[in-house]
Formats: structure tokens, sequence, C-alpha cells
């Protein structure tokens, strides 16, 4: 496959405005939404984006970050948004100058390959790279980057990705420098290239330092890349699934998955082809799995870390046609990254003076880790690296499809995927468009000195892209877990969970509360064609205060509305609506009262109120509660037959099994070990 961009005129950039401006406090004038002018939906009959308008969109979101230019000497250095981010000193500033640098770079890197002479903000945008590329090695210059003197570091990562970038773009990026500027800026890099790592996708960054300057010549620390190599590799477990030591979640993907395949085409095959023959190999196998957790219109869940990264999720879709894989749907694939792209860049809260917010949509501190800085959100420009495809590759000439949502998923079913090699499970819900992941997630608080492994990232008892995560308050708002009261007196949400299998339909985990063992949760899932059917039991050594969220609901200006709807005698449903979805809980077991519909303030990603269902109980000693959380789309009201697919529930006498009888005549049984 050549890696190659074909050539054609650059759109005007359909972007922000600039009116004035300084390095910090740039006052971008924008209307906060991308155009896509002329769409094509011809080519792409959901979203209208073609090639072209990803390059539109591309030069939209880098003129953001240009606004904030006004000489070659002017950093990426943009507002601080949220005080757990960083930089807290002068040091985490200069370093968070260098991530803005290079994450915008992997933007800009594609643009530039096809238009050199790309000008933003009256600033010669290669200009600027090269310019900023001799800084970091000038001693005198304030954005000067000093050798590596101690272990891994942020600048580590970031000078890793420009390597990257370099490749993708070597004629603009590296090629025009002296011989000089190339021997220091090399220097410099295998400094850290050649250096230590952390044992996660942190590897990458140093191979890609040493594999671009191997290739051009320099001495690098071959033992050792060949060894992050066959490491990075050995992070591999199935299904397309990398483990990020010890997580699962989005890194897989637009790290292990996306990092695996571009170094294979820009160095592996001739430096290691063994070794990038097998980062292809893996690639191969995302193809069945991963696409299928973006819902039906294409969109992105909410799940993992580093949640402001966004659609930097779809950047291994494009991708996959450097393996040269048979049987690829690339207009679905090209479907879901076009949509996930504009999930972002058409929500009106997605940028703030042209940058994006740290956030889900817009700011949202609980979805944001300590790690970051305001330019970490470029990482989302990943996805652009797409582009370095021709116009005619089969990802951009392909028309745009759903794929199987519309021929091999069935409206009135539900679909699991268990990804069998990791525990997670993929679900996708055809009446809804909705796709669901459960995750891994066994990591303690005490432990987790980041606080974002043991966070609601992970901890949810799933995530389904129709209802971005709520985070968990302090008086016991919970949503999509169990909350118990530990003794402390503070609801403690689960987050030690073990899996154990998926048989007959039934996903099974075990669960401990982290502060006191003898509280055990054995957790059974049983997706339906709207919602879940929870089958679960409860044992504690003393009585305990649980609760069970659903998922939650934002304003979305229309209010809430609550009602309960009797389905039989002792079995209520009880609805909440925001006007676009409307969820229902049903307590079909061991539950002594009824939901209650709560609106707590400041603990969701899309407004500042939101609802959520809660079921509350004290449990004795042992007990099992079978519960229906279910939802729908838009205001026409649950009917019985919808609410109630449920015909019975059978309990054993000593709480071991649990049999289920469904309306469609099928059945479930859940023993508990």
């Amino acid at each position: 496959m050549r890696l190659v961009s074909s050539l054609f005129a650059m759109a005007l950039l359909a972007g922000p405005g600039v009116a004035t401006a300084s390095a910090a406090t740039a006052e971008v004038v924008t209307d906060n939404v991308f155009t896509v002018a002329s769409p094509d939906f011809e080519k792409s009959p959901y979203s209208g984006m073609t090639r072209k308008h990803w390059v539109e969109a591309g030069k939209y979101l880098l003129g953001g970050a240009f606004s904030y230019i006004h000489s070659l000497d002017d950093p990426m250095y943009f507002p601080k948004q949220l005080d757990k981010t960083y930089p807290h000193d002068e040091n985490g500033e200069r370093v968070a100058k260098l991530e803005g640098f290079a994450r915008t770079l992997f933007v800009a890197a594609p643009l530039l390959k096809e238009n050199p002479g790309l000008t933003l903000n009256g600033i010669k945008v290669a200009d600027y790279y090269r310019h900023q590329l001799v800084a970091m090695t000038d001693s005198i210059n304030k954005n000067y980057i000093p050798l590596r003197t101690g272990g891994p570091s942020q600048t580590l990562l970031e000078l890793g990705s420009i390597a990257l970038s370099m490749e993708a773009a070597p004629e603009v990026l590296w090629d025009p420098l002296t011989q000089q500027q190339k021997d220091d800026l090399a220097k410099l890099m295998l400094s850290y290239g050649n250096g230590p790592s952390i044992g996660s996708n942190w590897m990458f960054f140093n191979v890609f330092i040493m594999s671009f300057m191997k290739d051009r010549g320099y001495e690098v620390n071959e033992p050792q890349l060949k060894e992050f190599l066959e490491k990075l590799l050995a992070r591999y477990r199935g299904e397309g699934w990398y483990n990020d030591a010890p997580a699962y979640d989005y890194y897989s993907m637009w790290a292990y998955q996306s990092y695996g395949p571009l170094w294979a085409e820009f160095w592996g095959k001739h430096q290691y082809p063994e070794i990038a023959a097998q980062f292809i190999k893996n690639q191969g196998d995302l193809i069945d799995n991963y696409p299928y957790m973006f819902s039906k219109d294409g969109k992105m869940n909410m799940w993992g870390r580093s949640i402001p990264y966004r659609f930097a999720s779809v950047t291994p879709l494009p991708l996959v046609e450097l393996g040269g894989h048979e049987n690829v749907n690339y207009g679905w694939l090209r479907r879901i990254a076009s949509s996930t792209l504009l999930q972002f860049l058409q929500n009106q809260d997605f940028l703030e003076n042209g940058v994006p917010t740290m956030g889900f949509y817009g700011s949202f501190a609980p979805a944001v880790q300590i790690y970051s800085c305001r330019g970490s959100a470029f990482w989302a420009g990943k996805a652009f690296l797409g582009l370095l495809l021709p116009e005619d590759s089969q990802y951009w000439s392909a028309v745009e499809n759903n794929g199987p949502w519309d021929s091999d998923l069935t409206a009135g079913k539900v679909y699991d995927k268990l990804q069998p090699a990791t525990g997670l499970m993929i679900t996708d819900y055809p009446n809804s468009g909705a796709a669901e992941m459960r995750s891994w997630c066994h990591e303690t608080v005490a432990d987790d000195w980041q606080k974002f492994r043991s966070s609601e990232n992970y901890n949810k008892l799933a995530y389904n892209t129709e209802f971005p995560w709520m985070a968990d308050g302090p008086d016991g708002e919970v949503s999509m877990n169990y909350a118990t009261k530990n003794g402390k007196g503070e609801w403690e949400v689960l987050r030690l969970y073990d899996f154990l299998n998926y048989d007959g339909g039934v996903y099974r985990r075990n669960a401990v509360l982290e502060t006191d063992s003898t509280v055990n949760y054995s957790l059974a899932d049983i997706t339906l064609p709207d919602g879940i059917l929870r089958v679960d039991r409860v044992s504690v050594a003393s009585p305990a205060d649980i609760r069970l969220g659903s998922y939650s609901l934002p304003d979305v200006g229309k209010g809430f509305e609550n009602s309960t709807l009797e389905l039989k005698k002792g079995v209520k449903a009880y609805i909440t609506s925001n006007g676009e979805h409307q969820l229902a809980t049903v307590p079909l077991e061991g539950w002594t009262s009824g939901a209650e519909t709560i609106t707590p303030k400041g603990l969701h990603p899309v407004s500042r109120e939101c609802a959520v269902q809660i079921l509350s109980d004290k449990v004795p000693g042992e007990k099992v509660y079978v519960t229906l959380q279910l939802w729908k789309r838009g205001t026409e009201p649950f009917t019985a037959a919808e609410l109630m697919p449920v015909k019975s529930v059978k309990v054993s006498p000593d709480g071991s099994k649990v049999d289920v009888r469904l309306s469609d005549k099928t059945s479930r049984t859940v023993k508990f070990d």
C-alpha cells in the first residue's frame, strides 16, 4: 500500500475567525461549529464528509491553535482550564508548550504534506514548525529543551510524537533543515529515545525516535529498539486488544493499533519485517470487533481515561488499509470516523476560544486527568493521519454505509460480542442504535495515585453511546453502578471486578468492596433488545445500605418528566424522560421500595443538571436482586410489552440459582458460585 497523499487544491478554512490575541489570551471569534461546506451525499450519504472535507476540518481545528501564534517565536501554549491540570510551575509550562507543539503537529503534518505553503493567521505553517524544531536545540531560546538527564518523562512522549509526524512529511519538516540543525535535533531526540521508558504504550515513543534516526544514519540503541518492539507486541491479548499495563481502553486503538501499523509502514517493513508483519496481523483482528463499539450513527462511547482526546478513537480505522486485509467494509469505517469527528466539531461546547475544552463535550473535570494540559486535547489530531492515504485509496473512495447495522443487526434483537481474551464485551442494540461496552476495572483508590484507573472512567457496570457517564456524588448519587454505605459512612462504588464468564447469554462478574472484603457482589448481566436485566446477589457480614443507579439523562432544555406505570400486581415501572430519551427501572425481585429519580448538579458532562434513577435497600446478610434497566429514544411512551420483557423469575430457596423466562419464550439461568 502506498502511503502518499494525492495533490489537490486545499479548500479555504471553514473555521474560527481571529480578532485580537496574545499567546496566552487569544480572543477567537467562532460559532464553535464546523460547517461541512458543499457536502457530498452521494459518496457520503450520512455525514456528507469526503477527504476534501476532512482537510477542511483539519484546517478548522489547526486554525484555532494558530490564532495564538503571531510570530514564529510564539509557543503553542493555550490558557489553562481546570485547576487539576498542569502546568503548576515554570517547568510544567515548558513541557505544556512542547505538548501543544507536538500534538498540533499531528494535524499539521498531513496538511503540509500536500500543501507545504499552508498559511494560517498570517503564519506560514511549515516555517513555524521548522523554526520551533530548531529552537528546541538552541540553549538561549526560550523554547529550548535540555538533553535528558533522568528517567522517562513527558518530554519523551512529545519528542516521539514529533518523530512520527516528521516521518509523515519529511520533505517539509526534516529535509529543509541544515545538516547542523539535523545533527542537533538528532542529539536531543536520541538522548530521550535511546534512554529509558515506561512499560506501556510509551515504548512506542522511544521506538519512533530510534527508527526515524536510524533511517537517517544516526547511531541508535539497537538492542533496546528491538526489545521495546517485542515488549509492545507482548502486550497483545487478542480480538484487536492490547493491554496497556494494566488497562483496556482506547489506548489499545489510538496507540497500539495506530502506532503499530504506522511504524510497520514507515520503518518496520525494512528494519524488522517479521515484527512489522505481526503488528499488521494483530491489526486485522480489530476489524470484526472495534467498529461495533460505535453506535449505529457512528458516534463513540465515553469510556476510559484521557477522555479529552475524543476522536483520536477513530485513528486506526483508515490505517486498516495499510495492512492489505481482505473483506473490509471501508465505507462503514469512514462513516464511523466522519460521524465521530462531527460528534465533537459540531458540538457548541467542544471549543473555547478556538481550543478544545478539557472534557468530553465541554469542560468536565471528572473526566480529566492530572497529567493533562490544555494542549493535550490535540492528541485527537492523530485522526487526521488518515489523510496520508490518497484520494483514490479504498478508504476514501468507498461509499459510506452503516455496515452490519443495516444488514446483520435486526430490530427487536440484541447482539453481544464477547472478547474472550480480555473479558470485555461489546453489545449492539438495533432498536435504539446504541453500542455498549463492559469494561475492565480492578484498581484500588488507595493505590491509584493519579486517581483515574479506579474512577468512573472504568468502574461503571456498562458504558453506552447514548448515555455519557455521570460522575459519582458524595451523597450516593451513582449511575450505572452499585454503591454501598461503608464503615466510614461514605457511599463507595464498585471498582474491584473479576470477570468470570459469558455463557448462555449471561455475562458474569464478581466484585468486592475495596474497604470491606466481607461485602461481595455476584453480578450477572442479561442484555435485552431495549436494555439490561440485572440478576445480582449481594452478601454482607453485617447489614449494609446499598444503591443501584441507572444510566443518567442530561437536561436538554426540556426538563424532566417522571411517571409510574403498574405492570402487574406488585410490579411497577419507574420512567424518566428528558424529551429525547426515556429510562425505565423495573424492580422485579429483592428491592423493598420503588425507584427514586434524583437530579444532581455538576456531575454530568453534557449539562449542569441531570436525572438518574436510584434503587435503595438494606441488605440483611445475603439477598438476590433482579432489576430491569430499560431505555428508548424519543417521547413515544413505552409499551407494556417493552416494559415487561420478563415472563417470570424464580429464585432458588438458597439464593444460589435464578431461572428467568423471557417473553420471547427463551430462558436464562444464573448460577452463583
